[in-house]
């Protein structure tokens, strides 16, 4: 089956990538907010009790004039919710995650879906975790601007080619610059004083390619970058592909020391999309006996759990360099979990994961605010009973 070739400007290379399958409170409480106010939270959570805003979905402007389109070529979109008060000059821009396509195969199907075609889109979505506007559920940044990119380019919006024959079109670059020309033209981006600059899975990973690009635009600003569940490590993925030299760009494992801007590593230590999709997909497991454990991290057995810990110490090992400069931070959970900044249960619930008594929405404040160091590496799986581990099916 054809592999599809994705064009990539990296650092100022440029570079043909291919890209591998599918991817996809009554007693109070009181915090210093970083904006100068006070920020209450009772002691039982009142996310249930609160009414998740919904935000509309806006196309961007002359889409195909632009080439600003999704796989199928209908418009590419985003969500925009405006910032207030001590918020109003500062942004969190948000890559959503949503997978890669890496067959032609791949890509005619995705466009059948909401993460290749904004006919497929929710026309709303709630703000919950790191996009909050509520001030209990997200205390650093919920009077902030808002902004969800969505995904329907099927390769962390960095292609810029298209399929005639397929009908596909790989115009992530076009999407992003588009969706940044209306926002600094219309919404008064350009005026941002403290940016943001995040993403989820692959959204995880377009943050990092874009966190130096982005600086750039704003010399004087307070501008970083944060890739949640983004790690991508190249455990597996040469049984796939021949032209590897091109690979290596791919993995954020390659990247993440080369970017200048101030970066956050949030990752899950087992994280479950990495080790059902890379470590031990289904065709390295034609027997079945990893079929329950890579579900379910519950279920593992004591060979499994050593060798999934073999896993997290790469991914340890590997970050260690990172962590040196006082710019970083990092917040490596041993949870069995995927994405963790979008969700208010992970992000800043009374219950969500923490390490070393610090929760995740705590630990980027104190990072991006300068506050204090946040540099934090759980201990091996099971130690952790803060983690929400997901359960498969």
């Amino acid at each position: 089956m054809k592999k599809i070739l994705w064009s990539l400007t990296l650092f100022g290379v440029i570079l043909i990538l291919p890209v591998s399958g599918v991817m996809e409170f009554e007693k109070m409480e009181r915090f210093p907010d970083s904006n100068g106010t006070n920020v209450y939270q009772t002691e039982n959570d009142v996310y249930s009790k609160a009414k998740p805003t919904m935000v509309e979905l806006t196309f961007v402007k002359n889409p195909y004039e632009r080439s600003a389109v999704c796989l199928d070529g209908s418009p590419s979109g985003y969500h925009f919710h405006p910032g207030s008060g001590s918020g109003a000059k500062n942004w969190i821009v948000q890559f959503e995650g949503g997978g890669w396509c890496g067959t032609i195969e791949d890509c005619v199907n995705m466009k059948k879906t909401r993460h290749g075609s904004s006919k497929y889109m929710e026309k709303q979505i709630h703000l919950t975790g790191i996009l909050s506007d509520k001030a209990a559920e997200n205390p650093d940044f919920y009077n902030w601007n808002k902004v969800k990119v969505r995904s329907c380019d099927g390769g962390s919006l960095m292609g810029d080619n298209e399929n005639k024959d397929a009908k596909l079109q790989f115009r992530g670059k076009r999407i992003w610059g588009s969706i940044m020309v209306d926002l600094m033209e219309n919404n008064k981006f350009r005026e941002a004083k403290q940016v943001l600059l995040s993403g989820c899975s692959t959204g995880g990973l377009a943050a990092i390619l874009y966190c130096d690009k982005l600086k750039w635009h704003f010399p004087k600003a307070r501008l970083k970058c944060l890739s949640d569940a983004g790690l991508f490590l190249d455990v597996s993925y040469k049984r796939f592909y021949s032209t590897l030299q091109y690979l290596q760009c791919f993995f954020a494992e390659n990247l993440i020391n080369q970017v200048n801007a101030s970066l956050f590593i949030l990752n899950a230590a087992y994280d479950p999309w990495q080790i059902q999709e890379s470590l031990i997909p289904k065709s390295a497991d034609p027997s079945g006996s990893w079929s329950d454990c890579r579900l379910n991290i519950a279920k593992c057995n004591a060979s499994q759990i050593k060798f999934l810990q073999g896993f997290r110490t790469r991914m340890v090992n590997m970050i260690s360099g990172f962590t040196k400069p006082s710019k970083n931070g990092v917040f490596i959970n041993s949870c069995f979990t995927h994405c963790q900044t979008e969700n208010h249960d992970t992000w800043y619930s009374k219950n969500s994961p923490a390490v070393k008594n610090k929760r995740i929405a705590v630990a980027v404040g104190d990072w991006f605010f300068e506050r204090r160091g946040a540099k934090l590496i759980d201990c091996a799986y099971p130690c952790d009973k803060t983690c929400r581990n997901e359960v498969s099916k």
